[in-house]
């Protein structure tokens, strides 16, 4: 009796929503890396302004989060308003909205 292989398909790179939305003073960003690499995950204003780098660097496969505190790369709060994350690693990108209330 012999049974053939079973293949587990491969997820796709994942970014999910970001939890609260709408959030103060602070927010998690979980996303799935289907293969370790280089991975880099910003956040932009409205404008397209970058305001704070939260993951620039290697990575392994698999389930990740961090955390934005709402502030940008100076260490000033941000004002309420619509943001963009995006995450980007290999040649993929992948981008969503979220909202800060202050």
């Amino acid at each position: 009796f012999e049974t053939e292989a079973v293949a587990v398909p491969v997820l796709p790179l994942t970014l999910n929503q970001n939890w609260p939305n709408p959030f103060n003073p602070a927010t998690t960003i979980s996303y799935y890396l289907p293969e370790a690499g280089h991975t880099r995950l910003d956040i932009y204003d409205i404008a397209g302004h970058r305001i704070a780098c939260l993951v620039n660097g290697n990575e392994v496969r698999g389930d990740h989060s961090a955390l934005w505190d709402g502030t940008g790369e100076s260490g000033r709060p941000a004002a309420a308003g619509v943001y963009i994350y995006r995450l980007t690693t290999g040649r993929e990108t992948l981008s969503r909205k979220m909202v800060l209330v202050r």
